[in-house]
């Protein structure tokens, strides 16, 4: 089992012909991902790597059924392609473009959550779920199946610990990237709620960097639900305050946004939090340990 995706999940892909969308099409559908239409208004082609091209996500809907979308489409009509697919009743929408504006991404997360559907990104890698299926754009031999679910901020850094993880003998469940930016579809608590509910998750990793109070929130969580064991890194220790750093979202501003307040917080949780990546993968095999011994 896994979380959001697996091996049976029908997958659309909202501007899988253009020159980004066609390239990742071709790996995910290598990868085993069934991809059962691309969605490009008014394109001249009928089929793409042998996948049929719709020319809207409700043509899609009507030849198969669509349990998920991935969003490639430019940033000015990102807001259009996750309102068509939440309207039409896709329940999964995953969107990896970059520099959506700020208000269109409040629009997205109030039409997504209205509609039921659940919006990961803007600005993600996607989901991966090891073995099964990818929503993405992550280099999947970085990704080996195994028992470790993820969440992240950072696409680099989730690249970097699942390889770190990978290198280490382990391997993951589920890698969930929720996006840099400020409004960002998903928490931590919403994915973490869905590793502790999942029986092929037996432990978590997140990864969370300077700005805004996701950690905190899921911190808040951790004491009042604790599950699966956790581990933890913080990005971003070294950051000057009221800069952004990178990521849209990453702007520490006051002192509940700084590394050290999010580092507090999560350890007074119970979690088990590291002072970088590499010993992210120690961190596990000790916590995985405890777990299998009588």
């Amino acid at each position: 089992m896994a979380i959001l995706i697996d091996g049976e999940t029908n997958v659309i892909v909202q501007g899988g012909t253009g020159k980004q969308g066609s390239f990742h099409v071709k790996l995910m559908k290598e990868y085993g991902t069934r991809i059962v239409g691309l969605v490009t208004p008014g394109s001249r082609l009928d089929s793409l790597e042998g996948i049929p091209v719709y020319n809207s996500v409700s043509d899609a809907i009507k030849a198969s059924r669509v349990d998920a979308t991935l969003v490639f489409v430019p940033p000015m009509a990102c807001k259009e392609a996750v309102a068509e697919a939440a309207y039409n009743g896709v329940k999964l929408i995953v969107v990896i473009t970059e520099h959506v504006p700020l208000h269109d991404a409040i629009i997205m997360k109030r039409i997504s959550n209205q509609k039921g559907a659940m919006l990961i990104g803007p600005n993600t890698i996607g989901v991966i779920s090891a073995g099964l299926c990818k929503m993405g754009v992550m280099p999947a031999d970085l990704y080996r199946p195994g028992v470790v679910g993820i969440v992240s901020r950072s696409g680099t850094l989730t690249h970097e610990v699942s390889s770190l993880i990978n290198e280490s003998g382990q391997g993951v469940s589920t890698v969930v990237d929720i996006g840099g930016d400020m409004v960002v579809g998903t928490t931590f608590v919403e994915i973490v709620e869905m590793f502790q509910q999942d029986p092929a998750t037996e432990a978590i990793g997140v990864i969370g960097e300077v700005g805004g109070m996701k950690e905190q929130d899921l911190a808040s969580y951790l004491k009042d639900s604790p599950g699966k064991p956790i581990v933890t890194y913080i990005a971003g220790r070294s950051a000057p305050p009221e800069k952004r750093m990178g990521h849209a979202g990453a702007l520490i501003s006051g002192t509940q946004a700084t590394a050290e307040a999010k580092v507090r917080a999560l350890r007074e949780a119970g979690t088990t939090v590291v002072d970088y990546p590499d010993q992210i993968p120690a961190a596990f095999s000790k916590l995985l340990e405890k777990i299998s011994t009588p």
